[in-house]
């Protein structure tokens, strides 16, 4: 975990190894650019910069599907010939990306945009009829996910929030025994969703049970 305060003071700072990986001038751009991020970060109350092991690196197979969740996708395809749509996050080196509908940052410290929202994405999903959030992780990427959603929510169209649904059985907070465990953020977090009207549901109950699912 990087804060704005270790930035600051020199603590850690950008590689310059990896300017090229990123087009740009190390002295001129990405120095600044890491203490615009950390602080943006903070100033945004959102989680300080993370470096995580390497995961879910395309072209290996934590990039890849769960075969049963492939398998029931590619099934669905079939059955109500309806296309599976796919979509890729977190190729952009300059940020994080927990969020599938927005990276955590979307500008530099001069104010150029360096990532966009999914605007087409975002639209798709507020037009269906019942939207099912599972994954990983209840404290990092299904939180912000939904923190987002919630936010277009807002700004759109208030009466949908009772068309989402959260599988709390199929997500777990980040835990690494020892060092660090946000099961209470990823708690809280679903907490304030519930309060906000979305619905917090399992796997295990009839979808026909499920609050508000026939209106």
């Amino acid at each position: 975990i990087i804060t704005q305060a270790d930035v600051e003071n020199g603590h850690w700072k950008v590689n310059p190894a990896v300017a090229p990986s990123v087009e740009t001038e190390y002295d001129e751009y990405l120095r600044a650019y890491g203490e615009h991020y950390v602080k943006k970060l903070a100033e945004e109350g959102k989680y300080p910069l993370i470096i995580w092991p390497y995961h879910a690196m395309r072209g290996g197979i934590g990039h890849a599907l769960v075969a049963a969740v492939e398998e029931a996708c590619f099934f669905h395809n079939i059955a109500r010939n309806s296309q599976t749509a796919f979509e890729i996050k977190g190729d952009n080196p300059l940020t994080e990306n927990y969020s599938v509908l927005s990276p955590e940052v979307l500008d530099d410290q001069a104010g150029h945009a360096i990532a966009q929202k999914r605007t087409a994405l975002i639209n798709q999903l507020l037009n269906f009829d019942v939207l099912i959030v599972a994954g990983q992780a209840k404290s990092h990427c299904v939180a912000w996910t939904v923190d987002g959603l919630l936010s277009e929510i807002r700004d759109t169209n208030e009466t949908f929030v009772e068309k989402v649904y959260l599988l709390e059985d199929c997500t777990s907070p980040v835990v690494v025994p020892d060092v660090l465990d946000f099961t209470d953020q990823a708690d809280e977090a679903f907490q304030g969703f519930a309060a906000a009207g979305i619905h917090i549901v399992n796997s295990t109950e009839p979808i026909q049970a499920w609050p508000c699912i026939n209106r």
